[in-house]
């Protein structure tokens, strides 16, 4: 079977040049090996998701001369998949209910930091504080009933317990602090990860790895960022018994000052650069593959 590769990007702004690299690489690693490039749409943010930025994408990528299998996966349309894998949690005892805003949250942290520092996950953000994992069920199902908004969490250490056996993955890329080969995955490092909330039926920990066991994709090209939350994948994966693909994570892309691209600051968009008369011959020698 030839290698399955996908480039994944959220409709919630226009792609720039981070995710021409990382389009152009999986491209490229499709066309070296004799494989498939497929398309997925990463739309479960009905908040920040627009047409109008899905049907630029497709308009980027054909400009930048990359080709994929069609039919496209939107995730907006496979919201069932999600909904059974966690369900399969769930009946593992693995997934609770919190109900505590994010207000409330910060609040919690900032009580507990009151005592000594409280640790944060990889992206900088702190460790789930909250004691919803510890209300009786009965409890539970009342907030529910009265409408309280939740998170629905994974309960790490039972997770890591229940995968216990030393997770690790295949590296195949530029990993952080030049990580490669088997890499040992720490999910731990994350607390209890939201996996889905009352109004979203998943999360994107929980669909990224859903849609890559459902369409086959076994070398997995995306940037740094993306690193650490390997480990919270593979932990998933294994709880799902789902296959495991490597993973060829790719420096990124940054702007003058050395911050990392993003459409939430306003980086430049390749629709932009080549209404200024770039070519996409130029887009590859300004990310690096020229």
């Amino acid at each position: 079977m030839p290698p399955v590769f996908r480039f994944a990007p959220s409709p919630n702004g226009y792609l720039h040049l981070g995710h021409a690299y990382s389009a152009l690489l999986n491209f490229e690693r499709a066309r070296e090996t004799g494989g498939r490039l497929l398309l997925r749409i990463e739309d479960i943010d009905a908040t920040r998701c627009r047409p109008e930025f899905e049907a630029a994408i497709y308009e980027d990528l054909v400009w930048l001369g990359i080709d994929w299998e069609r039919p496209v996966r939107r995730q907006s349309e496979h919201l069932a998949d999600y909904r059974a894998a966690l369900e399969r949690l769930s009946a593992l005892g693995l997934v609770y209910p919190a109900f505590e805003s994010r207000a409330e949250i910060a609040k919690l942290v900032a009580i507990r930091e009151a005592d000594g520092p409280w640790p944060h996950d990889p992206d900088g953000a702190p460790l789930y504080p909250g004691e919803s994992k510890s209300l009786p069920a009965d409890e539970r199902s009342r907030l529910i009933a009265s409408g309280v908004p939740y998170a629905l969490r994974l309960d790490m250490a039972a997770a890591c317990q229940r995968a216990a056996g030393g997770l690790t993955w295949s590296e195949l890329g530029e990993g952080l602090d030049g990580a490669r080969g088997i890499v040992p995955a720490r999910p731990e490092a994350w607390g209890d990860v939201i996996l889905a909330r009352k109004e979203t039926p998943t999360s994107y920990h929980l669909s990224v790895v859903v849609d890559d066991a459902l369409q086959g994709v076994g070398e997995i090209v995306r940037g740094q960022d993306l690193f650490h939350a390997t480990s919270v994948h593979r932990l998933l994966q294994v709880l799902l018994g789902l296959p495991e693909p490597a993973y060829r994570h790719h420096r990124l892309v940054c702007d003058a000052e050395g911050r990392k691209l993003s459409k939430s600051s306003g980086s430049t968009g390749l629709r932009e650069l080549r209404a200024a008369g770039i070519m996409p011959a130029g887009i590859r020698q300004l990310v690096g593959l020229g």
